[in-house]
């Protein structure tokens, strides 16, 4: 059953039902703390994630507890946990024919990526206030018209208007390889080609005017060079399909009320 977000439900009028592991409840000023920790796009699925969260440590501090481990204090509990996984969760280590195979079906994803050196502005506008989305997005195309004119002005814009810190180095962001900005200004500039990109880019801070200075087109590795980051990869997706089961297990030994585990529930313990 999902959690429900209180300041979604009108007037309040209902409370989400409470979450319970074996006989220990989980309160909600517990999973309101822990919310910090989950980033979402509401504060509906932080809770969620939240209180999945805080059930699988308390799965595991109940199990820990059954086999005679220590577990008063939070610093024992995880002790007792890294102890408790070590003992009882079982992870096939991947031979060398399963790596080989593995990288050869994902060689792209040991290649070395593609990296572009940029420059942007940022105008910044908060993604539910139109009217200053609508007019930062004007302001863009008034800057970019003016660089398509002069490009040397791009510093003195971005000294100017940029709401990026990068604004003190003339909107300078260096090289750039997927995954090291915001998803969706990373997922366009994949695409652009060198120069000044004709149009503003929407992300969820506001509008990016965005110049392309310089591409390196990434390369196959050879299986040799990353056999390591192979293995730790088969490794990792191997302990992740177990702690799963394992976990599922749990849950149905233990019972847990008010909510239930998911595919994704063993990644925060993971990270």
């Amino acid at each position: 059953m999902q959690m429900i977000a209180v300041e979604q439900l009108p007037g309040r009028a209902s409370a989400p039902p409470p979450v319970r592991v074996g006989g220990a409840d989980i309160s909600e000023e517990a999973i309101a703390r822990e919310m910090q920790y989950h980033p979402a796009d509401n504060a509906g699925t932080a809770q969620i994630k939240a209180a999945r969260a805080l059930v699988v440590r308390e799965l595991l501090r109940q199990r820990a507890a059954e086999l005679g481990f220590s577990v008063d204090e939070a610093e024992e509990v995880d002790a007792a946990i890294t102890t408790l996984l070590e003992r009882e969760l079982e992870v096939p280590e991947p031979s060398e024919d399963d790596c080989r195979r593995f990288y050869e079906s994902q060689v792209e994803r040991f290649s070395e990526p593609v990296r572009l050196q940029v420059r942007h502005v940022l105008l910044d506008a908060a993604p539910d206030d139109v009217e200053r989305r609508d007019a930062q997005y004007r302001l863009g195309e008034e800057l970019i018209e003016a660089l398509a004119q002069v490009p040397e002005r791009f510093t003195e814009f971005a000294h100017r208007h940029s709401a990026c810190p990068s604004k003190t180095e003339g909107g300078e962001l260096g090289w750039l390889a997927p995954g090291q900005t915001v998803a969706e200004l990373d997922r366009a500039l994949q695409h652009l080609p060198l120069g000044l990109h004709s149009r503003p880019l929407a992300s969820r801070y506001g509008w990016h005017v965005v110049m392309v200075d310089a591409r390196s087109e990434g390369r196959e590795l050879p299986y040799d060079q990353v056999a390591a980051r192979v293995r730790h990869s088969l490794r990792e997706q191997a302990t992740r399909r177990a702690l799963r089961h394992y976990l599922l297990a749990l849950e149905a030994e233990i019972g847990v009320e008010g909510i239930a585990l998911d595919d994704d529930s063993a990644s925060a313990l993971m990270q």
